[in-house]
């Protein structure tokens, strides 16, 4: 694809000039045909302004030569950014015609490039990480910043909603995305275009107002130069002095800031100091002069020599008092530390939320930057860093957007049931199906960073144990087990209350002991399984009833009591029978560990004398019907001082120190005593029995009050026997 027109031939003529001055090593071939192509693919498109398209893409490769040179495939993938979005080539053919490393940084920018239409910006700072989750490789965000630069210089020849839209991103996203990167000229311009199209007025008032003040401002540089510059020609220090107008956006901040109209806002331009020189003990000496000739404000002085900026900067600012009493700013810095705070050293920053990328990593992956800007000489090893140049920063995250443009941030290899349950644990339970990017997809898909996930639900959909297999996020596992745990125990509950009807209709009762026996002969490992069988219908209820319905009617009621009979205290007197104390020997039934406070009756025993139930107990109910002449009405005495024994179940979400916590919320609360703890845990639940000792009811009532408040539990209950 050779080059016909004159005007083309004239603009990769300056291109290849431009980048001969600043790179270090050129292959004018390939880049030449990239220009090509370029216009080849381009050869139908034309801008907003009604240029050609293949303007555009060279125009942001002229950025890139001059602002941030970096190398000669910089420069290609920025001819051919737009290519695969925007023609009928695709990567596939970029990577053929050219080679997999300008495919890789084409495919960067094109996908970010669509990560944000039709998107509101929520939060500026998620979308910085989502970049920098997506790209791989850095010259993709370099290729990015000159692209949006261009954008912005020509964006007068778009609609005013499309302005409006652009600009919001530019000053929320990519200027201080390029402050970050060290481009401190591109993010200055970034701002300026953004505030002209946010905020017209104010931006034309403040343009208008600072051009006025022009010649004055040259004139009175010139005055405030003249005695810096012949002592710094007296101590022989090579130097350029220039002023520059602050920055219009800067000057609207500290307006805003400072709550003052521009009249009163004196430091509206700076007056910068750059030496010929690599001795940074100059700047200081420097430093001294100017002190020397004005009055230094002592809170307004920074030394970014000696401490340099995150993104690398080093500078000194100080403020004086210049002629006419008036502020005036100055920088302080060598030619070296200006190309950097200018051109960029892509930034040395931070990321105190990344979990993969250690402090070391991070100094490795500065240093290789700063060694691409900086170096002079030795292309080879310049091309041997190039290789290595890959970003390793948020891959362990990625980053997905809500129909309505929300950004949920979540774990790599995160499903739709992660997205699901992060928006709110019902969008989770009722999960059937996803859409991402417009395509219905099924619940285990795993997410990438920049797509779109709708949910979608059915009210008749539940989590089940499968979801456990694919899920990543905790949120996600704590809350299906917890659904999970419930409908099991709902099954469980339905069992239970199967069997007591039944044994309530055949006028049976079992001990807890009895019902372990029955479960364990049938091959159940605990009550719990026991009752989901009977509440699913795996075992025959009726024979095991009427076998031991045929038991009872073999054997004397009053015997069987023996079996729940503990003696846990004998007192002669105490209790109180038909409301008056007389002297009888009694004891408490642990089949249902009555306590004071409880509704009672007494049941006379052969040898034992009055044994206390509460009236609720699941074995008073044959007495009630057979024996009731052996029931005899008993009350509490009015001041009892013993304590009794009480259990407590408890059920929730198993985290470490959880038995510590229960354990103290028990004993902190009136001294109260436990007699054991049994504890089982499975699945990130656990469900288990506290006895205790506890003086009355209220006692053991205010006792589980106390108890549902303690983290991750969800069921505190008193439960009878042993």
């Amino acid at each position: 694809m050779g080059l016909n027109n004159p005007k083309q031939q004239r603009m990769l003529t300056d291109l290849l000039e431009v980048c001969k001055k600043n790179l270090p090593k050129v292959n004018e071939e390939l880049i030449s045909k990239a220009f090509s192509f370029s216009i080849e693919a381009h050869k139908n498109d034309l801008r907003a302004s009604g240029k050609p398209y293949y303007t555009h893409p060279y125009a942001v490769a002229q950025i890139i030569a001059t602002e941030f040179p970096l190398d000669d495939t910089t420069i290609v993938c920025a001819l051919l950014h737009d290519v695969a979005e925007d023609t009928e080539f695709n990567i596939e053919i970029l990577a053929r015609e050219f080679n997999e490393e300008v495919s890789e940084i084409v495919d960067g920018v094109t996908k970010i490039s669509g990560l944000f239409k039709g998107q509101t910006i929520i939060k500026a700072e998620n979308y910085r990480k989502l970049l920098l989750s997506m790209v791989r490789d850095v010259r993709v965000i370099l290729v990015k910043f000159a692209d949006r630069l261009h954008n912005m210089r020509t964006l007068e020849f778009v609609r005013a909603d499309k302005q409006r839209r652009i600009a919001q991103e530019t000053i929320e996203i990519y200027a201080p995305f390029a402050h970050r990167f060290g481009l401190g000229r591109v993010k200055w311009e970034l701002e300026d275009l953004s505030f002209k199209y946010l905020n017209k007025d104010a931006y034309e008032d403040l343009a208008r107002k600072v051009k006025g003040k022009r010649k004055e401002r040259e004139s009175f540089i010139k005055k405030f130069a003249e005695p810096i510059t012949k002592k710094l020609e007296e101590s022989n220090i090579k130097h350029e002095l220039s002023g520059r107008p602050k920055h219009l956006y800067s000057i609207y901040r500290k307006m805003i800031r400072r709550n003052k109209p521009f009249e009163e806002i004196y430091d509206l331009f700076a007056v910068r100091i750059i030496l010929e020189t690599d001795n940074t003990n100059d700047c200081y000496t420097t430093l001294g002069i100017v002190n020397q000739v004005y009055l230094p404000v002592p809170d307004r002085f920074k030394d970014y020599i000696s401490i340099p900026k995150t993104n690398n900067y080093q500078s000194i600012h100080t403020t004086v008092v210049g002629p006419e009493g008036r502020l005036v700013e100055v920088q302080l810095r060598t030619k070296q530390m200006h190309e950097i705070a200018e051109k960029g050293v892509a930034a040395h920053w931070k990321y105190k939320e990344s979990k993969t990328a250690s402090n070391k990593d991070l100094e490795e992956w500065a240093g290789w930057i700063r060694d691409i800007f900086e170096t002079t000489g030795g292309n080879e090893a310049r091309e041997d860093l190039l290789e290595s140049f890959k970003l390793n920063l948020y891959q362990d995250e990625i980053y997905a957007f809500t129909p309505k443009g929300d950004l949920i941030r979540l774990p790599i290899k995160s499903t739709t049931v992660d997205f699901a349950f992060d928006i709110h644990s019902k969008v989770g339970y009722h999960c059937i199906g996803a859409k991402i990017n417009g395509r219905i997809v099924p619940l285990d898909t795993t997410l990438k960073s920049g797509d779109q996930v709708e949910i979608i639900t059915s009210k008749n959909q539940q989590p089940n144990k499968n979801w456990l297999k694919f899920v990543k996020t905790h949120k996600a596992k704590s809350n299906i087990r917890r659904w999970i745990n419930r409908e099991e125990q709902k099954i469980v509950d339905n069992g239970k209350e199967i069997w007591d009807k039944k044994t309530k209709k055949l006028k049976l009762s079992f001990s807890p002991s009895e019902i372990s026996k029955i479960s364990s002969g049938l091959k159940f490992a605990n009550h719990k399984q026991f009752y989901t069988a009977i509440a699913q219908g795996r075992i025959n209820l009726d024979e095991i009833l009427l076998q031991k319905k045929e038991n009872v009617e073999e054997k004397d009621v009053s015997l069987e009591f023996d079996d729940f009979a503990d003696i846990t205290r004998k007192d002669i007197g105490g209790i109180l029978v038909d409301g008056k104390k007389i002297d009888l020997l009694y004891s408490y039934a642990k089949c249902c560990s009555p306590i004071p406070g409880d509704e009672v009756i007494g049941y006379i025993t052969i040898g034992e004398g009055i044994k206390v139930h509460r009236k609720t107990c699941a074995n008073l109910i044959n007495i009630f019907n057979d024996q009731s002449s052996k029931l005899v009405p008993v009350q509490w005495p009015q001041s009892e001082r013993s304590t009794f024994v009480a259990g407590i179940l408890v059920k929730g979400e198993d985290s470490p120190g959880l038995l510590n916590e229960i354990a103290q919320a028990i004993v902190s609360f009136e001294n109260t005593n436990i007699k054991s703890i049994n504890i089982n845990t499975g699945d990130s639940m656990f469900e288990g029995s506290v006895m205790l000792n506890v003086n009355n009811l209220e006692h053991l009532n205010r006792l589980i009050d106390k108890l549902k408040k303690v983290r991750g539990i969800y069921l505190v209950e008193r439960f009878e026997g042993a």
